[in-house]
């Protein structure tokens, strides 16, 4: 790993390289950063992290409003533990916290080339025939600004951003879709602390990132847990930086294990089944092992009518012929098919909400996909798509919900959204926080039979016990 300091005296380095004292062993191997479950070592560094924000004011007081963090464990000559730190953007509208390392490059100080050119742009663009020219100029020097993006990987080799970026998405198609980064892109908490590592000659042993502060509409998460480094913006720069270093295998290539799916009802026409949560409906992009290719195993021709999330349980129609199939998905198209699932929502320290919810309600939150956090979807009251869902409670935890719609996490985001009823679902790590399982099960479904026309409503009763609720 090649020494490429861009500090003059050790003193300055150590403001950034903190300390850890412990005799928790390093992993094998450095943290794959799309799916991990973080190291000990990045807990005791997080936590340490943690502690730096609560007792400055200036800095809670901004990461409040919601900001992830990063935590990046090096070793250094001597082969002691060090880690460093990092939060994605501007931390109260700075980016040069000495406790933090520095951006992969400094595009906010006030006489530096981008600030210039951008008040000049902006000078421009208020004269409407000048107008359009200010377009053109912001994308130059939006252009201009990714190639000052110079980022190491772990042989000591530099790319800028626009080659990294265009090099990954290599093929035709994907450039066409991917031309350029997004804007903020080098500036996620994992880029700033490889680049700053590698620039020191610090060897990284493991890393994770953290939310802290308040879920916000556009970030759905929820204070002190752990996430991976966003796909959209991140995935193409790591790719290329932690090329040199040895990476846990993607957790998500390994395969799931082969549950057993228990039928609820079966006739001629239909089976109806009871998915174990933890298991796909269909064959995913790399595992194939499904509640579908279980079905095919016996019936050919099956084929499954809807889908439910891996992590959800309950009951899944599934068509032994197309005969069958036609007819059954013409009615979810319709919106014919009801549907109750039961939820356990997280405890959460205050239940005042509970004093403004009605037992009964209903929750109007339109979706979309977040394109830089893939699967996670969002809420868009401009562009998502219309996803309603009628709740009522059970008891404080128990929640029965009856979705109008059958939008991708619609269930999720409607009980983790503040705007929704601001409690996630027990067990849920995208919105809210891991546990054995996501508590959430398709508890009973009503539907025609699509061949006799009788009306259908099947049961299959949640497998938690009350305990949980």
């Amino acid at each position: 790993m090649v020494f490429r300091s861009v500090y003059t005296t050790f003193a300055e380095v150590m403001k950034q390289l903190h300390p850890l004292y412990t005799d928790i062993q390093a992993p094998e191997r450095f943290t794959y950063p799309f799916c991990y479950e973080p190291h000990p070592l990045c807990q005791l560094a997080a936590k340490e992290v943690q502690e730096y924000i609560a007792s400055h004011a200036e800095i809670k007081e901004d990461a409040d409003r919601g900001k992830m963090f990063g935590v990046l464990i090096v070793k250094s000559t001597s082969a002691s533990y060090h880690f460093l730190a990092a939060y994605s953007g501007l931390l109260a509208g700075r980016n040069d916290w000495e406790y933090f390392v520095p951006p992969v490059y400094d595009a906010q100080q006030p006489d530096g080339y981008f600030k210039i050119k951008e008040r000049e742009i902006s000078q421009i663009a208020r004269d409407p025939n000048t107008a359009n020219l200010s377009k053109e100029l912001s994308q130059d020097l939006q252009q201009w600004l990714f190639h000052q993006y110079q980022l190491l990987n772990a042989h000591g080799e530099k790319k800028d951003l626009v080659d990294i970026w265009q090099s990954y998405y290599s093929r035709e198609k994907l450039r066409k879709k991917y031309p350029l980064p997004p804007g903020g892109t080098g500036d996620c908490c994992a880029p700033k602390l490889l680049q700053y590592a590698f620039q020191q000659g610090l060897r990284p042993i493991c890393m994770a990132e953290f939310w802290w502060g308040q879920s916000t509409k556009e970030e759905l998460r929820q204070h002190g847990n752990y996430y991976p480094a966003c796909r959209g913006k991140c995935k193409p720069i790591l790719t290329w930086m932690l090329q040199g270093l040895e990476v846990d295998d993607n957790p998500e290539t390994i395969g799931l294990p082969h549950l057993q799916v228990e039928t609820v009802y079966e006739d001629g026409d239909i089976v109806v089944v009871n998915k174990p949560s933890g298991m796909l409906s269909i064959p995913g992009r790399i595992e194939e092992y499904s509640v579908e290719a279980v079905m095919r195993q016996r019936y050919p021709d099956a084929m499954i009518v809807h889908r439910l999330d891996m992590g959800t349980s309950g009951l899944l129609i599934v068509a032994k012929s197309m005969d069958a199939y036609r007819p059954l998905q013409e009615q979810f198209i319709k919106h014919e098919v009801k549907k109750k699932y039961l939820a356990v929502l997280d405890n959460l320290e205050n239940l005042d909400i509970l004093e403004i919810l009605e037992k009964k309600g209903t929750i109007s939150l339109p979706l979309r996909p977040d394109p830089m956090n893939r699967p996670r979807q969002m809420v868009d009251m401009e562009h998502g798509k219309r996803a309603i869902t009628d709740y009522e409670y059970l008891s404080d935890n128990l929640i029965a919900l009856y979705p109008q719609t059958g939008r991708t996490h619609q269930l999720r985001i409607h009980c983790a959204h503040p705007d929704g009823l601001g409690r996630p679902i027990k067990g849920d790590e995208l919105y809210g926080t891991k546990a054995d399982r996501l508590y959430l099960h398709a508890a009973e479904i009503w539907f025609r039979h699509p061949t006799t026309g009788r009306d259908m409503h099947l049961i299959c009763e949640a497998p938690w016990t009350n305990a949980h609720s």
